[in-house]
C-alpha cells in the first residue's frame, strides 16, 4: 500500500523536526561548554587568592575582591600604554589589511585580466613554501630597518593570501553584469570597486575584518622579535612579560611589602579577561556578517 501524499507529509515534518531538536541540542551543549570556562575565569578573577587556593575555582566568585585588577593597575601608566599600541596597530592594520585584500581580491576576480591565473599561483604559492623566521627578519631589521618600530607590528602581516582568495571567491559570487552596467554609464576601475563591488561584498568585509583584527589584536610573538622598546609593547606582550616577571616587577617598584602577598594566580585570570574584554563587546557587531562572508567565499570558485 503506497503512503498517502499526507502521511508522507507528516513523516518528513517528524524527521525535520527531530533533526532541528538535535541540532539545538548539540549547539547548546558546545556553547554551554565553550562559556563555563571564561566564567570560571571572570569568576576567580573576582575571587580572592586565598579563596581560590582553598577551595578553586567557581562559577561565582568567592570572597569577592578587586585586589587582582588593582595590582595589575598600579603598575603605571604601563597598562593603558600598552592598550593604546594594540588599538593602534589594529585599526590601522585592520584599515590596510581590508584595502589592499579587497583590491588584490576583486582584480583577481575579473575575467577581463589575463593574468589573474598566474597571479593567483603567485599568490597561492606562499602558502606552500615559506622562507622561514630567519630570513623574514633580516629583511625586516637590515632591509627595511623595521627593527623597534612600530609599523614592524603592522606591515608585515597586513597581506594574507586566504583572506585575498576568500575575498576574490565572495566578488565572484556578484552578478558580473552590475560591473559590466556600471562601466556602461562610465565608471572607472576604482569607482565600480568602491560604489559597486565594496558596498556588496559587506559580509566578506565583516569576516575579513574580523579576522585581521583578532590576529592583530592577539600579536605578541613579532613583538618579542623586533620590539625592545617597552613604550611599543603591544597589551599581549606586556601581559605575558608581565607575568612571567610578576615578582621582579612588583618588588621593584615597591608596590608590595612580600612577593607572597602577590595575588598571583587571580592576578593571571584577571590579565585574561583584560585582553579579551574588548573582543567580546567587539564580535557581536561583525557577527550576523561572518557566517555570510565566510560561507559564500569558502565555497565558490
Amino acid at each position: 500500500m503506497r503512503p498517502t501524499p499526507t502521511s508522507v507529509h507528516i513523516r518528513h515534518g517528524f524527521r525535520a523536526a527531530l533533526f532541528k531538536g538535535i541540532s539545538m541540542f548539540v549547539i547548546a551543549a558546545l556553547a554551554v561548554i565553550c562559556v563555563i570556562p571564561f566564567l570560571l575565569i571572570l569568576a576567580g578573577s573576582f575571587s580572592s587568592e586565598s579563596a581560590i587556593a582553598v577551595n578553586g575555582y567557581s562559577l561565582l566568585p568567592r570572597e569577592f575582591t578587586l585586589d587582582a585588577y588593582k595590582a595589575i593597575f598600579n603598575m603605571g601608566n604601563s597598562i593603558p600604554q600598552a592598550y593604546m599600541v594594540t588599538i593602534f596597530i589594529t585599526i590601522m592594520g585592520t584599515a590596510a589589511g581590508l584595502l589592499t585584500t579587497s583590491m588584490s581580491g576583486y582584480v583577481l576576480s575579473r575575467p577581463d585580466f589575463k593574468h589573474r591565473n598566474k597571479f593567483a599561483f603567485f599568490i597561492y604559492f606562499t602558502t606552500l613554501f615559506s622562507a622561514g623566521m630567519i630570513p623574514s627578519y633580516l629583511v625586516n631589521v637590515n632591509i627595511l630597518h623595521l627593527n623597534n618600530n612600530i609599523w614592524v607590528l603592522i606591515l608585515p602581516a597586513v597581506m594574507n593570501p586566504f583572506n585575498i582568495f576568500l575575498f576574490r571567491n565572495f566578488v565572484k559570487s556578484i552578478p558580473h553584469e552590475l560591473v559590466e552596467s556600471a562601466r556602461i554609464d562610465g565608471a572607472g576601475d576604482f569607482k565600480i570597486y568602491y560604489k559597486v563591488v565594496m558596498p556588496l561584498a559587506k559580509p566578506a568585509v565583516a569576516t575579513i575584518g574580523l579576522f585581521l583584527a583578532l590576529s592583530y589584536w592577539n600579536e605578541w610573538f613579532r613583538c618579542n622579535l623586533y620590539i625592545k622598546n617597552t613604550d611599543l609593547y603591544t597589551l599581549q606582550y606586556f601581559l605575558q612579560s608581565m607575568m612571567a616577571n610578576l615578582s621582579a616587577m612588583m618588588s621593584e617598584k615597591g608596590l608590595v611589602d612580600s612577593v607572597a602577598s602577590l595575588p598571583s594566580e587571580t592576578m593571571k585570570l584577571a590579565t585574561a579577561i583584560i585582553a579579551t574584554g574588548p573582543v567580546l563587546l567587539f564580535y557581536p557587531f561583525v557577527q550576523r556578517y561572518f557566517v555570510g562572508g565566510l560561507t559564500v567565499g569558502g565555497v565558490k570558485g
